[in-house]
C-alpha cells in the first residue's frame, strides 16, 4: 500500500480545510476520507480523482508526492515566532511541503541553469558569520550592502515564492528539492523584515542540512543573517557612537529595520547594554516599536524564477494547461506558482 494518505492530509491542511470539508467538496464520506488519510484504506481511481479536484491539484501529483517533511527537521527549516499557534505550524508546514512537490514535479522538465549555487556548510565548523562571509565571496557580491537580495537567492537556483500566511506570527520558510532549495516568505511583512526572513531562511539552507543536538539553530540563522545583510568590516564604523537619529538613513542604506542596526551594533560590541535600551525607550517614545519609519521606502523583493520557468515553458508552445499539469494543479487557473507572464486564455 502507497503512503498517499499523509499526501492527501498534507494537502488538505495546506488548503485550511477540515476533514469534514474536503469529504464534502470530494463528494465522500467522512468516515471514508479518514481511513483515507491514516493509510487503511487506499482509494480507487475515481475517487482519487474527486479528492484530487477538490485540492486543485492532479491524481497523479498526489501519487507522486514523496514523504511529508517537518519542520526543524534534517532539511527543512521553519522561522517560528513562540506566539504562532500550531495550527497555524502545522498549515504552513503543509504549505511549504505542497511548494515543494509542485516545484519537484516541474524540476523533472526544467533544468535551471544557475551561475552559482546554495552551499552547504557545516555550523561545527565555521561560524554563522564565517558561513556567511564564505557565501557573499562564493557568489562574488560587492561589498557593503546587499541590493535585490532575491535575485541573488534565484540567481543560485533557490525557488523564491511570496504569499499571505494569514498571520503575521510567521515570517517564511525553507526545505530544499534536492539540489534546490525553496524559500517562502510572508507578503504581508514589510519589506525590510522580509529581506531579514530571506537572510535567515537562506543561513537556515547554508548551514542546517545537518543538525546537532545542542545547536541554537534560530540564533546561527540570525547571526548569518546579520553578516550577511551588515558585514561587519563595512558596517561597523556606521555603527559607532550609534543614537535614534542616524537609524532612518541607516535603514535606507542597508535595507533592515532600525531595530537589526540596534541588535547588529550590539552584538557587534559598538553599543552597551545601557545605550540599547536608551534607544529602544526613543522608540517606545515615537511609535517605533509598532510601526517604524522608512519602510515603504525600502524596494520590494519580487522574485521571477518561478515565472520565468513558466514562461520559458510557454515559450516551448505549451499552453497554459500543460504547464499546470507538470506542476500538478488541476487547471490554469490553479497554477498560482509556475504562471507564465501574462497569462493567456486557453
Amino acid at each position: 500500500m502507497t503512503r498517499i494518505g499523509e499526501v492527501i492530509a498534507t494537502a488538505r491542511r495546506a488548503h485550511g480545510l477540515t476533514q469534514e470539508q474536503l469529504a464534502k467538496l470530494a463528494g465522500v464520506t467522512q468516515a471514508a476520507l479518514s481511513r483515507y488519510e491514516n493509510d487503511l484504506r487506499e482509494p480507487d481511481d475515481g475517487v482519487l480523482d474527486q479528492i484530487a479536484h477538490a485540492l486543485g491539484v492532479t491524481p497523479s501529483f498526489l501519487r507522486r508526492a514523496d514523504r511529508v517533511h517537518g519542520g526543524m527537521a534534517v532539511d527543512a527549516h521553519m522561522r517560528r515566532r513562540a506566539t504562532a499557534a500550531p495550527g497555524v505550524w502545522r498549515r504552513l508546514e503543509a504549505q511549504l511541503n505542497m511548494y515543494r512537490w509542485h516545484a519537484s514535479q516541474m524540476f523533472e522538465e526544467v533544468t535551471i541553469n544557475a551561475s552559482s549555487h546554495v552551499p552547504t556548510i557545516d555550523a561545527l565548523e565555521a561560524s554563522p558569520a564565517d558561513a556567511a562571509r564564505l557565501v557573499r565571496a562564493q557568489w562574488r557580491m560587492p561589498i557593503g550592502p546587499v541590493r535585490h537580495l532575491v535575485d541573488w537567492l534565484e540567481s543560485a537556483g533557490c525557488v523564491v515564492f511570496v504569499e499571505d500566511f494569514g498571520s503575521p506570527r510567521v515570517d517564511g520558510l525553507s526545505q530544499w528539492i534536492g539540489d534546490h532549495p525553496v524559500i517562502i516568505v510572508n507578503a504581508v511583512v514589510p519589506p525590510d523584515r522580509m529581506r531579514l526572513t530571506l537572510a535567515h531562511e537562506l543561513g537556515h539552507l547554508v548551514m542546517h542540512t545537518a543538525v546537532t543536538i545542542g545547536q541554537d539553530l534560530e540564533a546561527e540563522a540570525n547571526a548569518f543573517a546579520g553578516e550577511f545583510l551588515m558585514p561587519a568590516d563595512v558596517v561597523r564604523p556606521a555603527l559607532r557612537n550609534l543614537s535614534a537619529s542616524r537609524l532612518p538613513a541607516l535603514k535606507q542604506e542597508y535595507g533592515v529595520s532600525m531595530q537589526a542596526l540596534v541588535e547588529r551594533a550590539f552584538h557587534l560590541g559598538l553599543l552597551g547594554p545601557k545605550e540599547r535600551t536608551r534607544i529602544y525607550k526613543v522608540f517606545s517614545a515615537r511609535g517605533w516599536r509598532v510601526i517604524e519609519p522608512g519602510s515603504d521606502d525600502i524596494p520590494i523583493e519580487r522574485p521571477a524564477l518561478a515565472e520565468v520557468i513558466g514562461s520559458a515553458l510557454a515559450g516551448r508552445g505549451l499552453t497554459d494547461r500543460e504547464i499546470a499539469d507538470l506542476a500538478g494543479f488541476a487547471s490554469a487557473g490553479e497554477n498560482a506558482l509556475f504562471r507564465p507572464t501574462g497569462l493567456r486564455a486557453v
